[in-house]
């Protein structure tokens, strides 16, 4: 099982805010004039990327009333995306302390930071009372929790009831060992992918009725052959782009999930639950989380 500290040290980077900002200067643009699809490239840190993020939160339903939960926000991408597209409040929470700095300095340049605040903290035990919020929706962050159970009873505490929560996450299709490192985990150790049936298992514990589900394997498949594509006819890394966040041995990360996904060992799949007050098995606390 991996630790906390070796979760936040993986996806920690120095000087993040300054390679962002050094990026969009070779954009050609300044703080005060890029535009959040600008921003997109490292901005979304999970397949498919803002083409992913519409067609998942479009399915949580989040309306401009609604305060909505980021689990697992890095550094705010959907956040800011859900706020600035669906008009609601966000607020974020991450166990990567650089990513919530870096995040709510970006919500400034947006001028986002009324209605998107970005704060560190364990997302099983989140330091937010029970009934806070309407919507929440988890983004490519399971792979790092192997207590699912927690992590969607967590959920649930926060929610209001009838709340929705949406998950997409890389989960595992078979028994097969996967390649190593991806962008979640340098080795096997620290990745904790789990099942379809598992997720399912784990929601329906707690309290979710599973409303709907999608497998997104082909469209992961048709992103990657295009990030490849475009990759191949460029001189150099974009300005703007994932390898800001994983590091030199980003393209290895990607050539291994492309393996992983094309060999039907995982896949990125969608989640979507309601609180469900009647299905409710047990009580194990409502408390705020310390």
């Amino acid at each position: 099982m991996p630790s906390f500290e070796a979760i936040a040290k993986h996806y920690a980077r120095s000087d993040l805010l300054q390679a962002i900002s050094i990026g969009i200067e070779k954009l050609g643009k300044t703080t005060a004039t890029v535009a959040l699809e600008d921003l997109a490239p490292v901005d979304e840190f999970h397949i498919g990327g803002s083409l992913a993020t519409r067609s998942f939160l479009d399915q949580v339903a989040i309306a401009a009333e609604d305060h909505v939960l980021d689990i697992g926000c890095g550094i705010g991408g959907a956040s800011r995306f859900a706020a600035q597209n669906y008009g609601c409040r966000v607020t974020g929470i991450d166990l990567t302390a650089a990513y919530v700095e870096t995040g709510n300095a970006l919500c400034y340049w947006f001028e986002l930071q009324h209605r998107v605040n970005l704060v560190q903290g364990n997302a099983l035990a989140m330091n937010f009372p029970a009934n806070t919020f309407d919507k929440a929706f988890i983004l490519h962050v399971g792979m790092n929790i192997e207590d699912k159970e927690l992590l969607a009873e967590e959920a649930w505490r926060v929610l209001k009831p009838d709340g929705v929560l949406g998950i997409y996450d890389v989960m595992r299709l078979g028994f097969e060992e996967l390649a190593f490192p991806v962008p979640w985990a340098t080795v096997s150790e620290s990745s904790s992918v789990a099942s379809l049936d598992e997720y399912k298992e784990a929601l329906a514990k707690v309290g979710f009725e599973v409303v709907s589900e999608r497998n997104r394997r082909e469209f992961a498949l048709k992103f990657f052959e295009n990030l490849k594509a475009d990759s191949a006819a460029a001189e150099a890394p974009p300005p703007l782009g994932l390898h800001i966040l994983m590091g030199e041995n980003a393209p290895i990360k990607v050539q291994n999930m492309i393996q992983n996904i094309s060999q039907n060992r995982v896949a990125p799949i969608e989640l979507i639950g309601k609180k469900s007050l009647l299905a409710r098995r047990g009580d194990r606390g409502f408390g705020c989380r310390q």
